[in-house]
């Protein structure tokens, strides 16, 4: 085995993207610790500041993507495409890697492309249930494609796939026995049902339109709920509700301790990005999904829809949310039986330890290399 593999993983853009990768490096770190790992993400995007703050390299390429609905914006793509591919080629050259990572966003594309044309082994890790025009262009030359979702030679030839799961961080999912302490945290009673409502990092307005509406409802059930708002909209629900609306109320723009909030949920409400997901399966909470329908290939409504078709979890679209997501929530949250059946069926579908795994598809392409 080569004792000092030189690895570079690329992608980011979302935390979804950039938390499995950094869990790729740490697995890959504890299974080969002299291996030398350079990240490859894109100017601006937060991965230039959660890579480093990780304990890892990070280079930037200048690389965007389609800006929906704006023609103008679109124009300099081209140019942008073809100069981190320029770049992408000569890092690669420079740093002399045995194999590349690819985890999706737009670094991804360039570098994953400059790979093949070094003939570079490349392992693409897919973390939605439908695959992006990029991904699957370029699963034709990748060595191997780590999947979280059944049916993916749709996409993909069949010969290269590897169902995995999506890496998460092993930190957030450990909630076993930490239910009075995250209760605790958030000043909550424990003996309350709580609804967790989460949006992500940067927030849903959906959600935060939904929940805000119906407090009132919320509150008349005796129901706590605990309310990440994300950063583009904290401000504004602070101004209009208070900082001490209700104590059955605890409103947040950020969660740094995402395991004690997972813990001290009796039902929890997100978005249905794929890292999310990976997440939720391994909580094994009764959960409602909301798919934003702001991404690409609507990839979040089929990521729900493979935990829905299980009855894992129950969807709710975007566009009656505001109407009918509370009511299912309090609903759901009365009848037990029904919450027990989903915990269940999402916990069943839940892929352990992908991070490992991954790491040991890449060291084995770099010894074939």
């Amino acid at each position: 085995m080569n004792n000092f593999p030189k690895i570079i993983i690329s992608g980011g853009g979302t935390g979804g993207h950039i938390f499995p990768a950094i869990a790729i490096a740490n697995a890959l770190k504890s299974i080969s610790p002299n291996c030398e790992i350079l990240f490859v993400g894109a100017i601006g995007r937060m991965e230039m500041e959660k890579v480093p703050a990780a304990g890892y390299k990070i280079v930037g390429l200048n690389i965007s993507g389609i800006q929906r609905g704006s023609i103008l914006k679109n124009l300099g793509l081209p140019f942008k495409v073809i100069s981190s591919v320029r770049k992408a080629i000569k890092l690669i050259s420079d740093f002399k890697p045995d194999a590349v990572v690819g985890v999706g966003g737009y670094a991804s594309g360039p570098l994953l492309y400059a790979a093949s044309l070094k003939k570079i082994p490349y392992l693409i890790q897919e973390q939605n249930s439908y695959a992006g025009i990029t991904n699957k262009l370029l699963g034709k030359s990748a060595a191997k494609i780590c999947v979280a979702f059944d049916g993916m030679e749709a996409f993909f030839p069949a010969d290269k796939i590897l169902k995995t799961g999506n890496p998460v961080r092993t930190s957030i999912v450990d909630i076993e026995g930490k239910h009075h302490a995250g209760a605790e945290l958030l000043k909550l009673d424990p003996l309350k049902k709580t609804i967790l409502i989460t949006g992500g990092s940067l927030g849903a307005g959906t959600l935060n339109k939904s929940i805000e509406k119906h407090l009132p409802e919320i509150i008349a059930q005796d129901v706590q709920i605990v309310w990440q708002t994300g950063k583009f909209y904290y401000k504004g629900i602070i101004e209009r509700l208070g900082l001490d609306y209700h104590p059955n109320v605890c409103i947040l723009e950020f969660l740094n301790k995402m395991d004690l909030a997972y813990a001290a949920a009796d039902l929890i409400i997100s978005r249905a990005g794929a890292g999310t997901i990976a997440e939720l399966c391994l909580i094994k909470k009764p959960v409602i999904l909301v798919p934003s329908p702001n991404v690409a290939e609507d990839h979040q409504t089929k990521n729900a829809m493979a935990l829905v078709k299980n009855d894992a979890a129950i969807l709710i679209n975007d566009r009656s949310a505001e109407d009918t997501l509370v009511a299912e929530a309090l609903k759901l949250l009365e009848n037990t039986t029904r919450c027990k059946s989903l915990s269940e069926n999402i916990g069943k579908m839940a892929l352990k330890d992908a991070d490992i795994i991954i790491a040991e598809e890449v060291l084995k392409l770099v010894n074939r290399s």
